[in-house]
């Protein structure tokens, strides 16, 4: 179907931002819907509402109001009526609800934003225009403060916009202008984050009541136009944005290693995620010597990661892993492939092993495999995850399949070695699988919370 202005049903109307709109206030912005057109501010006031003072704490409030000549019919001052009409009251504190939804109050010190949107030309969705634009403004407008060294950070956690969604001769309409919103029959304002997360929902059945799957549809819509407008916030806001959600990362990173088997491993891991993984040989560092010199499996992980991600300016990833022995004091631990000394082999390392071991009964050999990975991420944002897997040492060496210490170990729950279990069996308990699942569900939902 297409609409009076040729728009497809879940199709938003184009959009412009204007920042720095008028002189004095700290943030301002023209905000342009279509044909509506809204001047939103966020001025700085030092002082706080009586309920607030003493608390440490600063305050948000919002007006709206319409000029005159906004509309097709002349609309009457409020002013001249001795007090603000319903809707513009209600619009209002629509408003300061938004915006105090994505700030820390507390933050933001014994001072108030006053939030103003004055409509200077309507064509339907005033409203969602002035919470979309006065996220812009008040952005702008807490930067500045930060910048002058007023307050210590952005105390704003997450983006926010607004949008409206109608049913019109049965058709579900996103972001409705005046003609069509004249006519809904259902008539809803959707308020979101960039998480995902509603902060408000306004739903009338003007004409009739709305069923579940029209609601849901409404909702689709809603998030639809939402992360539309939202991405035009972040480019027109820039490093405003990103420091509020946040650099948008790039979906590659160096892997701080030149095994290709973890290559692959984590290739195969990370592949629904349409992440790319790159090789050291792939961004000309083969050849790079890093000095594990950690005294843990986390420090040597970050140590590599660390390395990578300066050298390339890309995110990287760096792995260490070994066995913990609770009997020698979890030795041999980082040391784990050179236990028996700087070149020694695994038989070598082994032999050691079982010598310190010697007179240990069964029941004391505990012990786990550990492997930590640590991510280092661009603009300095770490992320570590850890994966074990807890067993014993076994009194002689069984079995062929793995490498290294998996013919001593007999994980809990089994009876069989790492040496004599099948690889399928050995991958759904490694330590290296596991670390690599919780990396997985960390990195997800870094990517996602800087992504609209």
């Amino acid at each position: 179907m297409l609409r009076i202005d040729g728009r497809r049903n879940d199709e938003i109307r184009n959009i412009k931002i204007t920042r720095n709109f008028t002189k004095y206030a700290q943030g301002s912005v023209l905000i342009e819907v279509g044909n509506t057109k809204v001047i939103c501010t966020a001025f700085v006031d030092e002082s706080v509402p009586p309920f607030i003072k003493g608390t440490g704490e600063g305050w948000i409030s919002a007006e709206y109001s319409m000029l005159p000549s906004a509309t097709a019919t002349r609309k009457r001052r409020d002013v001249n009526n001795g007090k603000v009409d319903g809707r513009s009251q209600e619009i209002q504190r629509l408003i300061g609800r938004a915006v105090r939804s994505v700030v820390n109050l507390s933050l933001l010190g014994e001072r108030t934003i006053w939030i103003d949107c004055d409509v200077i030309q309507a064509d339907g969705g005033t409203r969602t225009a002035s919470i979309t634009g006065a996220f812009v403004a008040i952005a702008d407008a807490l930067f500045t403060l930060v910048k002058n060294g007023e307050i210590k950070s952005m105390p704003m956690n997450s983006m926010m916009s607004a949008v409206s969604v109608g049913i019109v001769n049965g058709e579900v309409l996103l972001d409705i202008c005046y003609d069509e919103d004249s006519n809904a029959e259902v008539d809803t304002n959707v308020v979101m984050n960039n998480k995902g997360e509603f902060i408000e929902l306004q739903g009338t059945g003007e004409e009739r009541p709305f069923t579940k799957d029209e609601f849901s549809k409404i909702i689709e819509y809603a998030e639809k136009g939402n992360r539309e407008l939202m991405r035009i916030q972040r480019d027109i806001l820039g490093e405003v944005a990103d420091s509020i959600i946040g650099c948008e990362y790039e979906r590659e990173a160096v892997i701080a290693t030149g095994n290709t088997h973890k290559l692959k491993e984590i290739r195969d891991m990370v592949a629904d995620l349409n992440f790319d993984i790159k090789s050291l040989k792939d961004v000309g560092l083969d050849g790079i010597e890093i000095i594990e010199n950690g005294k843990t499996f986390e420090h040597n992980a970050f140590i590599k990661a660390r390395t990578i991600a300066r050298k390339t300016g890309k995110i990287a990833i760096g792995d260490d892993s070994g066995i913990e022995v609770d009997a020698l004091n979890k030795r041999p631990g980082v040391y784990s492939a050179r236990y028996a000394g700087e070149n020694a082999t695994d038989e070598e390392n082994r032999a050691k092993m079982f010598e310190e071991l010697k007179g240990i009964p069964f029941e004391e050999r505990t012990a786990r495999f550990v492997c930590a990975i640590a991510v280092v991420f661009p603009d300095g944002k770490e992320m570590l995850s850890r994966g074990k897997v807890e067993g014993k040492i076994a009194l002689e060496e069984r079995g062929e399949n793995g490498f290294g210490y998996d013919c001593m170990f007999i994980p809990e729950g089994y009876e069989h070695t790492f040496g004599e279990l099948s690889s399928e069996i050995k991958n759904g308990l490694s330590h290296r699988g596991r670390s690599l699942e919780e990396m997985k569900l960390k990195l997800k939902d870094i990517l996602e919370e800087r992504m609209i």
